[in-house]
């Protein structure tokens, strides 16, 4: 009589084949280099296990937020006055203020003058943001969060209880604190004369958007505010997609114009243009724009905000579809020219060889 929830025969034969093989592998005077790679691929299965762990652990349960609390109290300590030097931008009645928080991040203040109304981008410093909204007069209606990560995410609570009136917008797929107005592809926020659209970037995270400020109510340029799909010469890791979902998100913001301002989620700069000299090391505009950002930093000034059409010029991860990265990383395992998977691949290979150059 055959058990019942025992595997069938025919798994029991392969399975046993498997770990004798394996055995042979590992025993064989021969086998130096099947082991090796049998070990490192063990190896890299483990980590990419204990890797998910930690971060459903990070953003599912209560260890995140108590991380994301020892984040803030080290980086306030510290950064007493911030990570980095920064200076807002002031349009036709529009002033962006990046206000650096934690140890690498920034968040936002958009700030319509005339009508004295803010809107927050990932307040993860209540603390911080709250200085700033005093120090300008002004009244905080929005906070726009483009994703989940405590590090975007955790002033929203603070913020929202703090001004009664205040609205917390994201996606309703992220699992965002406190978010009261889910958002859609392609929805705008008006507040005052700024008009901010929505764009749907999954890839670091299910849910996460970007947020894109309308530049013509103040005859000014557009405005993106791109959480941690994209930073000045990178973007960023693919928690919760797959290559293509992160390709497709980065072409949605190809699709924008070269003068929009580039208003990236942490200060990455110098580390991801070092990264890019390592795979396009005849770029001219990869060289300018490092020697520009070690001036900058040596200041500790901060390096936002760059604009799309200089990321176009020297950003690897935008620049996929151009022969000179394909053929400076190699021949691919298909055809290259203006292929989407092909696309992809590579930006999986750019993705892991920046792993590699960080960790050295």
């Amino acid at each position: 009589m055959a058990l019942t929830g025992w595997p069938a025969p025919w798994l029991w034969v392969v399975s046993s084949g498997l770990l004798l093989l394996v055995l042979v592998l590992l025993v064989s005077p021969r086998g130096c280099l099947a082991r090796r790679n049998l070990r490192g691929l063990l190896m890299a299965r483990s980590e990419r296990l204990l890797f998910r762990i930690g971060y459903s652990l990070y953003t599912r349960t209560w260890l995140g937020y108590l991380f994301y609390r020892q984040q803030l109290r080290r980086a306030r300590n510290r950064y007493p006055k911030g990570h980095s030097k920064t200076q807002p931008r002031l349009f036709n009645g529009v002033k962006v203020l990046p206000i650096p928080v934690l140890s690498d991040n920034y968040s936002y203040l958009i700030i319509d003058t005339q009508a004295r109304l803010a809107v927050a981008v990932d307040p993860s410093d209540p603390r911080a943001v709250q200085a700033f909204i005093e120090k300008e007069g002004v009244n905080l209606v929005a906070i726009l969060c483009t994703h989940k990560h405590w590090d975007h995410s955790g002033g929203n609570r603070d913020l929202s209880r703090r001004h009664r009136d205040c609205r917390v917008y994201g996606s309703p797929q992220d699992g965002i604190p406190y978010l009261t107005h889910p958002l859609c592809h392609q929805d705008v926020v008006s507040v005052g004369r700024l008009q901010i659209r929505a764009l749907a970037t999954p890839g670091h995270t299910q849910g996460h958007l970007v947020y894109l400020l309308d530049g013509e109510p103040y005859k000014g340029p557009s405005c993106l505010f791109s959480g941690d799909l994209l930073f000045l010469s990178g973007c960023g890791r693919t928690f919760e997609g797959t290559a293509e979902t992160m390709l497709s998100s980065l072409d949605t913001v190809l699709g924008l114009g070269d003068d929009t301002l580039l208003w990236p989620g942490h200060e990455y700069a110098e580390e991801n243009l070092g990264f890019a000299g390592v795979v396009e090391p005849e770029n001219l505009a990869r060289e300018r724009k490092m020697q520009w950002v070690l001036r900058q930093r040596m200041e500790r000034r901060s390096t936002c905000p760059s604009t799309l059409g200089e990321e176009r010029s020297y950003n690897p991860f935008l620049r996929t579809h151009c022969l000179a990265l394909q053929e400076a990383l190699g021949p691919g395992p298909g055809p290259m020219e203006d292929d989407c998977f092909s696309r992809a691949q590579l930006l999986e290979e750019l993705r892991r060889l920046k792993d590699l150059h960080k960790s050295k």
